[in-house]
């Protein structure tokens, strides 16, 4: 057998070079692969041996030769492809080592690999005859396989051709993305969208099930890109199905938006199917889950703990009093806070996870149709809220709207969310109509809409929502604006005596 080896990931190089010297195959090596190799004592011939022509212009030539390409694509079948070989005096190759230049962590001209898609697409598409290797993780399969027959067995060899297809088109697409993106010669802004989008996704773990149980699902990744999730250590549960993934991801950006607007405070949000049942900021942990619980304890049933910090058994102990919770997530568990929680509900997931990653395109799919859209952003701050009644706001009002406002931005439209006191006490989800949102959300709050702050996610199309909020004792209120009859609206807070702010910027969340 005969081998071309030219990777720019060298994990398990030397050793798998190492034992299919030991079994008498043949190896030629590109550029640092050889090095590497040389370094090691692993005979082998460089490429340019077999060339005979140096590797030039930085190493953007080097394979681009007959005497690689010929010996990697001759259909041996074929009595004229063999002539040909023996006419120039080619030996073929039987495997072709070859991974790519990794773009994605750092786009660049010189990252964009010419020789090596080549070879592996030239490999791939002669799989019939030669094995194509693209990852370090294909090495103990190829080399049991070579050591026990002498060869790659056909079936092997076209699943690695599989591989090596999706390996390059992966490549191209984010090569093909970063230009359309016009990340080399401009910026590339909200409103600019590229006339095609190339996404390629890698699965990263098969969940569960879907969003329900008769449905396959599966967790993927941008290509070459990590999540957050990839850092996240399971100290114990069953597996994740769609819908843990899909909460609690929500759950543990909701938790890091609002340590954002409010610093040093202890953060926690409990999250039932995407939407918040409670959130809370207080001065520990423990008081800030006991306050998000209390907000609404029968919604919580089944959701989505998230706790912005560390927890210890004395937190712990709090939340296995409370009720069943499919999935717990914060920074990190002692051992006795996890083996609590534990103890509690075995399938409970309980999640340690870093910081997540900013929010990219979203990308909705609906058969042949894909719906494409930039983050939604909160980029209004505060400061820049405007007051548009006679009453202004006092530094508690406006801290409890922001926590209104923030919650309501990642609730499921029509929202309406009332805060009291850094706690999101009252919070309503998808409703058709703005005026029955307001009437759950009071529901909801209770007692506790008295001298709160309530947000909307877009402006109140008629006074009778605001009206259900003051009615209800809420003494403050932010919204975008907008409507035709804002000044209605406005006119209903100046005659209830509240305030309200108008942000300008609408949170629809679909």
């Amino acid at each position: 057998m005969r081998a071309l080896l030219s990777v720019w990931d060298k994990t398990g190089l030397v050793e798998f070079a190492d034992a299919l010297r030991a079994v008498g195959v043949d190896l030629v090596a590109s550029g640092g692969t050889s090095v590497a190799l040389r370094d090691a004592g692993i005979e082998h011939v460089d490429v340019e041996v077999v060339t005979g022509f140096p590797e030039m212009l930085d190493g953007r030539v080097k394979t681009l030769h007959p005497n690689i390409h010929a010996a990697i694509l001759a259909d041996l079948d074929k009595t004229a492809h063999r002539a040909a070989l023996e006419e120039h005096g080619i030996t073929p190759f039987d495997l072709v080592v070859c991974n790519l230049y990794p773009f994605s962590t750092n786009p660049s001209i010189e990252l964009i690999d010419v020789g090596g898609p080549t070879m592996v697409r030239a490999a791939a598409k002669n799989y019939r005859h030669v094995a194509v290797v693209t990852s370090p993780s294909q090495y103990e399969r190829v080399l049991s396989e070579i050591q026990e027959h002498g060869t790659v067995a056909e079936k092997t060899r076209y699943d690695l051709a599989a591989v090596a297809f999706a390996h390059t088109a992966d490549y191209d697409a984010q090569i093909a993305q970063w230009f359309e993106s016009g990340s080399r010669d401009r910026e590339a802004t909200s409103e600019t969208l590229p006339s095609a989008l190339r996404v390629s996704l890698e699965r990263a773990e098969v969940t569960k099930y879907g969003e329900n149980p008769h449905q396959v699902a599966a967790r993927y990744r941008l290509a070459g890109q990590e999540s957050w999730w990839d850092s996240v250590t399971k100290h114990a549960g069953t597996a994740l199905s769609y819908l843990n993934f899909f909460d609690a991801d929500a759950a543990w950006r909701l938790v890091h938006e609002l340590e954002y607007d409010a610093p040093g405070h202890a953060v926690v949000a409990i999250i039932k199917h995407a939407n918040a049942s409670g959130a809370a900021l207080a001065g520990t942990l423990g008081e800030a889950f006991d306050l998000a619980l209390a907000a609404d304890p029968l919604s919580a049933f089944g959701g989505v703990i998230a706790l912005g910090g560390f927890v210890d058994n004395e937190v712990a102990t709090l939340i296995a009093a409370g009720p069943q919770a499919d999935v717990i997530i914060a920074a990190g568990f002692s051992d006795e806070a996890a083996a609590t929680l534990v103890a509690r509900r075995k399938a409970t997931r309980v999640l340690s996870a870093p910081a997540p990653e900013p929010l990219g395109l979203s990308i909705r799919t609906f058969g042949a149709l894909a719906l494409v859209q930039n983050a939604d952003e909160i980029l209004v701050p505060a400061s820049e809220w405007r007051c548009v009644t006679e009453a202004t706001p006092t530094d508690q009002q406006l801290r409890d709207l922001v926590v209104a406002w923030r919650v309501c931005a990642r609730t499921t439209s029509n929202a309406i969310v009332i805060a009291r006191d850094g706690v999101a006490v009252g919070i309503a989800a998808g409703q058709q109509s703005r005026v029955v949102a307001s009437d759950i959300a009071v529901q909801k709050a209770g007692d506790r809409a008295r001298g709160a702050a309530a947000a909307s996610d877009a402006f109140f199309p008629f006074a009778d929502g605001l009206e259900s909020l003051t009615n209800a004792g809420v003494t403050s209120v932010v919204q975008p604006g907008g409507s035709v009859r804002d000044q209605d609206v406005i006119d209903a807070a100046n005659r209830a005596g509240i305030v309200m702010m108008l942000t300008g910027e609408r949170h629809f969340r679909h």
